[in-house]
């Protein structure tokens, strides 16, 4: 066992509801550790999160940004031109805060479905992992993790769904879903 501190890489994946809580419950985690926390949610952006308003008393030191549009369709031609123009946009800022080395901790939010959708090469994600700054750490959520990922992260954590309200007929929650 090392003593080594290192910016670590984590993936939170699998069928199960909790990836983005998990993720979210680690950048507060870490804010409260006086780290600087970027969250990018790289298909969210339809719909009003009330973690969107809980991080706005961290100010600069917790950043919260939606990238995409909602909901995608994805398969061939099903997939909007404008989603796809809207992940590499978003990837190009994540890299970017990534190589930079200002944020402790960079959560890419919903990132496995875009590389599982084809929308994102996870190639590039790789590269810009295995070269990013000693001390950043990185979460990546969303299920279908990419194989390539899963082999450089550190950590990776599988959600698996038991049981879900919804199967009763429950909806989404204000406060538990969003």
């Amino acid at each position: 066992m090392t003593d080594s501190r290192k910016g670590l890489i984590l993936i939170n994946t699998g069928p199960g509801k909790g990836k983005t809580t998990a993720a979210l419950g680690t950048a507060l985690r870490a804010v409260g550790n006086g780290m600087r926390v970027l969250v990018l949610q790289f298909l969210k952006g339809s719909w009003h999160y009330g973690e969107l308003d809980a991080v706005l008393p961290f100010g600069d030191n917790f950043v919260l940004k939606q990238m995409g549009r909602g909901f995608v369709k994805v398969g061939g031609a099903e997939t909007d031109p404008e989603d796809i123009r809207l992940v590499e946009e978003a990837w190009a800022e994540a890299r970017v805060a990534i190589e930079s080395g200002d944020w402790d901790l960079v959560v890419l939010d919903e990132i496995n479905y875009a590389i599982s959708y084809g929308m994102l090469d996870p190639a590039a994600v790789a590269d810009t992992l295995r070269n990013r700054p000693e001390m950043v750490h990185v979460i990546l959520t969303g299920r279908n993790a990419h194989p390539l990922l899963v082999e450089i992260a550190d950590t990776v954590t599988e959600m698996r769904e038991v049981k879900h309200a919804y199967q009763k007929g429950i909806l989404a929650q204000r406060g538990i879903e969003f």
